[in-house]
C-alpha cells in the first residue's frame, strides 16, 4: 500500500474516531441534562417529554456525521424538526442552554438571528431603557427591531437625525406600519415615540419634539387621568382575599405591597430578602423606574402578608428574590405575572380593573391625606413632576363629587 492510500485511511480511520466521540460525548451531556433537571425539581412530566426528544435527537445525531461544534446550530436543529415533524423542540434548546452554563459549547441555540448594532445614539438609547427605565429584555429587542428598521430608512433616504421632521415619520409610518396589525402599531409607534423624546428631551439633538405628534388615527394627546379605587371598593377587594393555598397567601402579600405601598408590578417583582427590614419596618427599593432608589415604611399589617407569606408558602430555595413560582423549578415571579397576580384578585372581587388601579389608589390617599405633589412624586418614583401632577386633576374630580355629588 503506498504511502498516500495509508494517510487516507488513517484520515478517514481519524474522522470516524472524531464522530463516535462526539456521539459519546452527546450521550453523556444528555445523561447530565436530565440528572439537573430532576435535581431541579422539574416535573415528571416535562423530565419525560424531554427525554423521549433527546433520545430522538440522538438517534438523528447518530445516524449523521456532525462534529461537536456542529450539533447546536440552528441549521441541524431545522434539520431535526422537519425530519421528525415538530414545531418546537425546547428540550434542544434546553440542553443547548446547559451546556453553555457549563463552558461546552460557545452559544447556545438560539431560535431568532441576532439583530445588527445600531450606531452609538441607538445603542445608547436602549441602554437608557434598560437602566433608567428597567424595560425587559424581551422589549430592548422589541425595540431594536424597530430602531434597525428606522434606521435603516433613514440612511436609504439620507436623512439625518438632526434634520428629522414629522413628515420624515409620517413617510415611514407608511411605508413600515402598512401592513401591520392595529395593535402591533400602536406598540411600535409607541416605541418610536420615546425615541424621539429622547432625542429632544435628553440629547437635544432635534429642536422639536417629535413624540407628541406621531398618531395613527385620530387621538388626544393629552393623558387621560389615573383611575382609582374607592375605600369600598377597597374593603370588597380586601374582604375577598382568601387564604386557603399558597397561592392564595402569596396574592395576598403582593396586593398589601401594591396598596399600601403603591409599588409598580416590576419593583414588587424585584424585591428581595434583605431590601425588607421586619424590625425597622422599612423596604428599600434600589431598583425603580427613572433610578430614584428610596426607602419607605412599611405598615404593620403589610408586614404580617409578607412574613405570611415567608412562612407559609414561599417555596424553600436559594433565591434572594422574594416572589417566586411554586410549581418547580421555582423562579422569581416576572412583572407580568405580578401584574396579573393583582388583575386576577381585582376581577375575583367583581372590580373590572387593572394593576395600577392599586397605585394609583395610594397616590389618592397621599393626596388626601395632605401630601405635597412633591413628596407623592418621591413616594411614587416619578422622574417627572407631570407625571405626577395627573393626580391632582383626579383629586379635583374626587372632591367634586364628594361636595356636588357630581359623577365622576
Amino acid at each position: 500500500m503506498d504511502e498516500e492510500s495509508q494517510a487516507t485511511i488513517e484520515w478517514i480511520e481519524n474522522r470516524l474516531k472524531a464522530f463516535n466521540e462526539t456521539k459519546v460525548a452527546l450521550e453523556h451531556a444528555i445523561e447530565a441534562y436530565l440528572e439537573w433537571m430532576a435535581v431541579n425539581a422539574y416535573t415528571q412530566n416535562t423530565q419525560r417529554n424531554h427525554k423521549r426528544t433527546l433520545n430522538q435527537f440522538l438517534s438523528f445525531i447518530k445516524g449523521r456525521r456532525y462534529h461537536w461544534d456542529e450539533i447546536f446550530t440552528r441549521h441541524t436543529l431545522k434539520c431535526f424538526k422537519n425530519i421528525r415533524d415538530l414545531s418546537q423542540a425546547y428540550a434542544i434548546t434546553g440542553l443547548s442552554r446547559y451546556l453553555y452554563s457549563q463552558g461546552k459549547i460557545a452559544e447556545p441555540i438560539r431560535l431568532h438571528k441576532a439583530l445588527p448594532s445600531l450606531p452609538v445614539l441607538y445603542e445608547e438609547y436602549l441602554l437608557y431603557q434598560k437602566k433608567y427605565r428597567q424595560v425587559s429584555d424581551r422589549s430592548i429587542t422589541h425595540i431594536r427591531r424597530v430602531l434597525s428598521v428606522f434606521d435603516s430608512y433613514c440612511q436609504r433616504n439620507g436623512i439625518q437625525l438632526q434634520s428629522l421632521k414629522i413628515k420624515h415619520i409620517d413617510a415611514f409610518q407608511g411605508e413600515f406600519f402598512k401592513d401591520l396589525s392595529s395593535s402591533t402599531r400602536h406598540t411600535y409607534r409607541n416605541y418610536l415615540r420615546r425615541f424621539l423624546s429622547y432625542l429632544y428631551h435628553e440629547r437635544r439633538i432635534v429642536t422639536t419634539d417629535l413624540a407628541p405628534m406621531v398618531i395613527g388615527r385620530r387621538e388626544y394627546i393629552q393623558a387621560k387621568p389615573p383611575k382609582f379605587l374607592r375605600p369600598a371598593e377597597v374593603q370588597q377587594l380586601f374582604a375577598s382575599l382568601s387564604l386557603s393555598s399558597a397561592s392564595d397567601i402569596r396574592t395576598y402579600a403582593i396586593v398589601h405591597l401594591a396598596y399600601t405601598m403603591g409599588l409598580r408590578p416590576k419593583e414588587i417583582s424585584l424585591v428581595r430578602f434583605n431590601d425588607i427590614s421586619f424590625r425597622q419596618k422599612l423596604l428599600r427599593l434600589t431598583v425603580r423606574k427613572g433610578d430614584n432608589p428610596l426607602e419607605l415604611p412599611v405598615p404593620e399589617h403589610t408586614l404580617k402578608a409578607v412574613a405570611a407569606y415567608i412562612i407559609g408558602a414561599r417555596p424553600k430555595t436559594k433565591h434572594r428574590r422574594l416572589f417566586l413560582t411554586l410549581p418547580p423549578p421555582h423562579r422569581p415571579l416576572s412583572p407580568n405575572a405580578v401584574g396579573c397576580q393583582i388583575t386576577f384578585a381585582m376581577k375575583r372581587a367583581g372590580l373590572a380593573t387593572s394593576a395600577y388601579w392599586l397605585r394609583h389608589t395610594y397616590a389618592q390617599n397621599l393626596l388626601e391625606a395632605g401630601a405635597s405633589i412633591f413628596e407623592i412624586k418621591e413616594m411614587l418614583g416619578h422622574d417627572k413632576i407631570e407625571s405626577t401632577q395627573r393626580y391632582l386633576h383626579v383629586h379635583t374630580k374626587l372632591m367634586r363629587q364628594v361636595l356636588f355629588d357630581e359623577t365622576i
